[in-house]
């Protein structure tokens, strides 16, 4: 078995056989990887046609909802702007109600007192006031009702006043406002 050339026949018939045995097994795997080529290939095909529509999309879909979200953000920022004015209107109500009522008082209070002045007798000449420095019985009954009378516009009324002469029998009363 020395023979070189035998032994170089069977080593080719090796290699030949390794190889026939490497070409049978890596023919189903180089299919494989042809098959997978194709997939991806059609993949690329499909994003290529899908992917730019899809993204357009997806801005679009953003910048709708910047456009919603401003809207909202407008809406409640008006919303707010009303109530603010309803409640503005409605303190503005509440304080001409109060100088309403103020002045319905005053004009009540004043009505009366012209009522009461203009139906009381009229006063006694200048002498006759002067004479009565000390208070009768009468003069202290008109001193108490000033007072009441006083007493009752501070009461009624915001605008207070004082009385600026009384006679000794409290006939006439002359009214003065008082600056506060």
């Amino acid at each position: 078995m020395t023979e070189p050339l035998f032994w170089l026949a069977l080593s080719l018939f090796f290699v030949a056989v390794s190889l026939t045995a490497v070409v049978v097994v890596a023919l189903p795997a180089v299919q494989a990887i042809a098959r997978a080529a194709r997939s991806v290939e059609k993949l690329a095909d499909t994003l290529s046609r899908e992917f730019p529509p899809t993204l357009e999309s997806i801005r679009l879909t953003g910048l709708e909802i910047t456009e919603l979200t401003e809207d909202v953000s407008e809406g409640v920022q008006s919303a707010s702007q009303v109530v603010k004015q309803v409640d503005l209107g409605l303190d503005s109500a509440k304080q001409q109600a109060r100088k309403l009522q103020s002045t319905t008082g005053s004009i009540f209070t004043g009505i009366r007192v012209a009522w009461k002045t203009f139906t009381r007798k009229t006063s006694p000449p200048e002498s006759q006031r002067r004479a009565g420095n000390r208070l009768s019985g009468s003069s202290r009954n008109s001193h108490q009702f000033r007072e009441r009378n006083i007493q009752r516009l501070e009461l009624y009324s915001e605008t207070n006043f004082e009385l600026e002469d009384e006679d000794p029998e409290g006939n006439h009363h002359a009214f003065k406002k008082k600056d506060y």
